[in-house]
């Protein structure tokens, strides 16, 4: 793949992103988007490096000011209760692609995709959560604990993310059966 296919696929992603910010449902302090759907399908696409460019790309993109986050930008959006699971964005998309690119034990492409996608989804709850819990605990002041933190942010979430990822993992067995992108 040239540089210039590889840039072009990584700013697609990005955008992509973007996009699934936007695709939402508000249930504060976290939003329900589409956006760990592109995440995940960066990272299983384009693999790990790559898939990890485009969230990176997504991330400065918003902290810079440019409104593509869920609820806004701005370098201030650190201070969100969200911003964890944005920084946790770049590392599914890593996994994903990783395990996607590397898994030797797992033949069956599906299984593959599927596991990768599922420890992608893991890694961005292992960064989000704990920060979702520092900024609402102890910036916002809110006497709220881990249970209701995991109970509210992770289990009400996850099979709706499971869901979404195991969508990617279906497309791209499809994606990969008619496109070598590699």
């Amino acid at each position: 793949m040239s540089r210039t296919h590889k840039m072009v696929l990584v700013s697609l992603f990005a955008a992509l992103t973007a996009v699934g910010a936007f695709l939402k449902i508000n249930l504060p302090p976290l939003p329900f988007t589409l956006q760990i759907f592109f995440v995940i399908f960066a990272g299983l696409l384009l693999g790990s490096k790559l898939g990890f460019a485009s969230q990176a790309i997504y991330m400065a993109v918003g902290l810079v000011g440019v409104p593509i986050f869920a609820n806004g930008g701005g370098p201030q959006y650190v201070l969100q209760p969200s911003f964890g699971f944005l920084l946790g964005f770049a590392a599914a998309a890593f996994v994903a692609g990783r395990i996607g690119e590397n898994s030797a034990l797992i033949k069956n492409d599906i299984a593959r995709y599927l596991t990768a996608s599922a420890a992608g989804v893991l890694a961005c709850y292992a960064i989000g959560l704990p920060y979702l819990y520092i900024v609402v605990k102890y910036l916002n002041g809110k006497n709220v604990t881990a249970a209701t933190i995991i109970w509210k942010y992770f289990l009400l979430f996850l099979p709706w993310d499971l869901i979404k990822v195991a969508v990617a993992s279906f497309l791209t067995v499809e994606i990969k059966k008619r496109i070598k992108l590699s």
